[in-house]
């Protein structure tokens, strides 16, 4: 009798040792909690038992410690990079308000009907110039934004690349380049947004004529269940361009980036395809420079 009432005893005291040990870690752990709450801290929570799943709930406490590290490491990182588009871009921007103030002068002084329409034709340039820059920098903000979903529909993408290459037919004539077009004459339908398609061909487009050397070649082929699209041009100095940087915002290979260009073309580029679900990427090949994009047919 004594023997089972002791035995008993033994084993109260001994749930009662437990069960004081597991209050001390669940008190241990929430002062961790506290501390990591009001402290900037990388530390992650320690624990001295491993029964009564405190060891589970531990490793799940320090899972969401290390996915709210790296949301805000990423916020971080975003905002800083937006910081330093709008630091670049406001550079970029005071070339041509600085300019359009001088024009302004001059129109004001002008006499001659002729110079004051030369003005007048400077003056719209530069603010077209400043509009394009804005699109860009509200387009690549919103790029950036992980909830941000384009509407996509069957889009035939023969008749948007035509139809964004003959947009820039005076371009081509002003800049005395005839460039190669070939596409497939089987009709390519892809999922896409046709807004999305049309300004990445145009920012892809724009590079190859801000940076090119007058030879532009752009194909449109269908290899299997695949779109292929390819821009390419001739560029002076191919050994120059880094085709693991050339998306970065603001990637230029040498100084003579246009000043009309805000840098963010063939990055926003990137991002309506990848938005697209297809991949985009940039090959060097003795003068020539290409961007080649793929996407999964209809």
């Amino acid at each position: 009798m004594y023997l089972a009432i002791g035995i008993l005893m033994g084993i109260v005291i001994g749930l009662i040792c437990i069960l004081v040990s597991y209050q001390r870690q669940v008190k241990d752990i929430c002062r961790q909690l506290r501390f990591l709450k009001e402290h900037e801290s990388n530390m992650l929570i320690t624990r001295n038992i491993d029964g009564g799943n405190i060891a589970e709930l531990t490793e799940l406490l320090n899972d969401i410690l290390k996915e709210r590290k790296k949301e805000k490491t990423d916020s971080i990182r975003k905002e800083q990079m937006i910081a330093d588009t709008y630091t670049n871009l406001s550079h970029d921007i005071r070339t041509p308000l600085t300019s359009l103030d001088g024009y302004f002068q001059l129109l004001e002084e002008a006499k001659d009907e002729e110079d004051r329409k030369r003005y007048l034709h400077i003056i719209q340039e530069r603010i077209e110039s400043l509009k394009e820059m804005l699109e860009e920098l509200f387009t690549y903000t919103k790029l950036q934004n992980e909830n941000y979903e384009l509407k996509m529909e069957r889009q035939n993408l023969n008749h948007i690349l035509k139809e964004t290459v003959f947009s820039y037919y005076d371009s081509w004539r002003k800049c005395k380049i005839a460039p190669k077009f070939e596409i497939t004459e089987e009709v390519v339908f892809v999922q896409g947004n046709a807004q999305a398609l049309r300004r990445t061909m145009q920012n892809i487009i724009k590079n190859g004529l801000d940076h090119g050397n007058k030879e532009i070649e752009i194909y449109l082929r269908k290899n299997g269940c695949v779109a292929e699209l390819m821009f390419r041009n001739k560029v002076s100095s191919p050994k120059a361009i880094d085709v693991t940087r050339v998306f970065e915002r603001f990637y230029k290979a040498d100084e003579a980036r246009s000043k009309n260009s805000t840098g963010l073309g063939l990055s926003i580029a990137k991002g309506f395809v990848e938005k697209m679900h297809g991949e985009i990427h940039a090959e060097v090949e003795g003068e020539w420079f290409g961007i080649k994009i793929e996407f999964g047919c209809e």
